[in-house]
Order: C-alpha cells, then structure tokens, then sequence
C-alpha cells in the first residue's frame, strides 16, 4: 500500500475519533451543568431577600447578600437538632452495618457449603425485590416491636438490609488468600481470632467505601425517617427540609439556605473521600 493510501484510510479514522472524543466531552458537559444549575439557583436564591426573590429572576445575582437567611435555617428551624439526630443514626448504624456485613461475607465467602449457597441466592433475590412493595410487611414488623415512632427503627432497617455492603466485603474477601487463614489454624487461632486479627485489617480499603456509601445513603434517605419517625423531635436531614417546605408560610430564601447547609457536611466528606468509592467499587473486579 502507497503512502498515499496509508493517509486516506487513517485520515477517516483519526476524523472519527476526534468526533467521538468532542461527542464525550460534550456529554459530560451537559451533566455536569444538569448537576450544577439547581444548586447555583438554590445558592443564589439562599442570599436574596423576600421580595428580591420574587421579582428577580432565578439566575440573577443578589445586589446585597443577605446572609440573615441561613442564621434563620440554622437555629429557627430544628436544623440543630436534625444534624444531631441524623448523626447518632448514621454512627450506630455505619458500626452496625460495619460488623454485621464482615461477619456475614467471612461465613459465606470462606465456608462452601450448601446453606451459604443457599444464602447468596436469598441475597440475590432480596436485590431484586422492589422496597416498596414490602413495606407494609416491615411496618407491621417495626410496630409489633414497638420501636415506631423512636430511632431505633431506621437503624435497625438500615442495618438490616445492607446486602450491597455484604456483596463489597465479598468481593474484598475473595483476594484475601486463604492461606492466611490457614496459617492462623495451624497456630491454634480460633475463627472469632481469625476474623479479628486477619480479616478485619485487610478489609480496611472496603470498610472505607462502605462507610462513605452508608453515610451518603443515609444522609440522603428521606422514605424511612419521614414514615418511621412521626414526633416533632425525631427530625433528620431531609425532613427538616420538608417540613420548611410545607410550612404554613413558606420563605423560599430560608428553605434555601437550609438546602445549602444541609448539602455542605455530605459534599465535604464525599470530595475529601471520594477516592476511596471509586478504588474500593473496582478493586477486586479483575483478577489477575
């Protein structure tokens, strides 16, 4: 082939490649500005005042700030109380969660038998069945325990049905070798010494990334609180947010600025660690 027809039969596939690379880019452009937009309407929106907001346009900037409105969100309007709240559910059940979901992937991912079999299955069926449709089954459970109306109920729900964490520590498990737990028998460690000693230490990378998931997860849960948790002073997150939004006379500036508050501990924890969901969600896909 001439050097002539080299050009003509790469100058077509270079042209493609070029179109796709721009197509990507543009794609990614257009989410990001998806994302963007509502929070920038929401932030600027947050510093505007009653009546600027109402005559001004969503996209237009403040004359004068008006920072009054987040001092209002945070100390009128239970946000206090709801990051407490949210926090002591989100650390009880992280733990929760943390133990529960490494002793479960231990037992089913080292012990081949029938019933961990079995198990998979029931967790893979469990993946597939929608939430909502048995949500009247979990409220007659949670009322028949007489936990509705306190805080156990979510935690108990959330760590409960944290199959996905399950499927993380298996995954991590399968490239811990086995011969570790091998070399701890022959030394006379018992399984609880085992699983202590070995398993836990080498799954620091998974527990990282489910504990940012979880927290995301939960942080972000509006269903559970707002149908298990009905008093006054069982608010969370979202349903302080909701509550400002089906308030009697509703200040948009306010619920604004409650959004922002509300977005600023998930957003900082995600940035600073996010680095730890993407290694930790792929680590293991492959093997070598």
């Amino acid at each position: 082939m001439t050097d002539a027809a080299k050009t003509q039969v790469k100058k077509p596939l270079y042209l493609g490649s070029k179109i796709l690379a721009a197509l990507k880019y543009l794609f990614l452009i257009i989410c990001c500005l998806v994302v963007l937009i509502p929070i920038a309407v929401v932030l600027i929106g947050s510093l505007k005042g009653t009546k600027e907001l109402a005559n001004t346009t969503v996209f237009t900037l403040p004359e004068t700030p008006v920072f009054e409105n987040y001092k209002t969100a945070m100390f009128a309007k239970d946000i206090i109380l709801s990051f407490r709240n949210t926090a002591v559910i989100i650390v009880i059940s992280c733990l929760g969660s943390i133990i529960t979901g490494t002793m479960t992937a231990f037992v089913v991912q080292r012990f081949k038998t029938y019933f961990t079999g079995f198990v998979k299955g029931a967790f893979l069926l469990a993946t597939l069945l929608p939430n909502i449709s048995m949500q009247v089954t979990v409220f007659q459970i949670v009322n028949k325990l007489g936990i509705y109306n306190t805080m156990l109920a979510p935690i108990i729900l959330y760590v409960g049905t944290d199959i996905v964490s399950i499927y993380i520590f298996m995954q991590f498990l399968s490239q811990i070798p086995v011969s570790l737990d091998e070399s701890g028998i022959i030394d006379g460690a018992s399984y609880p010494r085992i699983y202590f000693s070995i398993i836990l230490p080498n799954l620091k990378p998974a527990i990282a990334t489910v504990l940012i998931i979880k927290f995301v997860s939960i942080y972000n849960d509006f269903y559970t609180p707002q149908l298990y948790m009905q008093d006054d002073d069982l608010v969370v997150v979202s349903t302080v947010l909701y509550r400002l939004m089906n308030a009697t006379t509703i200040q948009w500036e306010v619920v604004f600025a409650g959004i922002i508050i509300c977005i600023i501990p998930t957003l900082i924890i995600f940035l600073s660690l996010q680095k730890y969901i993407y290694s930790g969600l792929v680590s293991g896909a492959v093997k070598e």
